[in-house]
C-alpha cells in the first residue's frame, strides 16, 4: 500500500521558513512525478508546486513563485518543499500527492491539476502569524 507522509509544518511569523518533507513508501517512484497542494480553510485546494523524477523540470503556482523551492532525493524516496518568505496568507494544510507513471507523461503546466495525482498524504498544518 503507498503511503505519503508529510512532515515539517508548524507555526511561523511572517517572513520566516520552514522545510516540509514528505516520505513515500510502499512501492519504488520511479518515474512519479511529486506535487505539493494546499489547501485554506473554506477555499479550494491549491497548487504549489510539482517536480518530475528527474528533478530537470520544476513547476511552481504564480502564489508560490519565487518563494517556494521544491526538490526530491530518489535515494529516499522523498520530496521537500521549501517555504521562504511565509506570509500569512501562506497558512493553510499542505499535502504532497504523487501522479503515476501514465499521469507523469502530462505537460508538466498540466500537473497543477489534483486530478493528475494518484495518492495523497494526509497533510501537515502551516500557520503563519502577522
Amino acid at each position: 500500500q503507498v503511503q505519503l507522509v508529510e512532515s515539517g509544518g508548524g507555526l511561523v511569523q511572517a517572513g520566516g521558513s520552514l522545510r516540509l518533507s514528505c516520505a513515500a513508501s510502499g512501492r519504488t517512484f520511479s518515474g512519479y512525478t511529486m506535487g505539493w497542494f494546499r489547501q485554506a480553510p473554506g477555499k479550494e485546494r491549491e497548487f504549489a508546486a510539482t517536480i518530475r523524477w528527474t528533478s530537470s523540470s520544476t513547476y511552481y503556482g504564480d502564489s508560490v513563485k519565487g518563494r517556494f523551492t521544491i526538490s526530491r532525493d530518489n535515494a529516499r524516496n522523498t520530496v521537500y518543499l521549501q517555504l521562504n518568505s511565509l506570509e500569512p496568507e501562506d497558512t493553510a494544510v499542505y499535502y504532497c500527492a504523487a501522479a503515476g507513471p501514465r499521469n507523469s507523461m502530462a505537460p508538466i503546466s498540466q500537473l497543477q491539476s489534483p486530478n493528475k495525482y494518484d495518492y495523497w498524504g494526509q497533510g501537515t498544518q502551516v500557520t503563519v502569524s502577522s
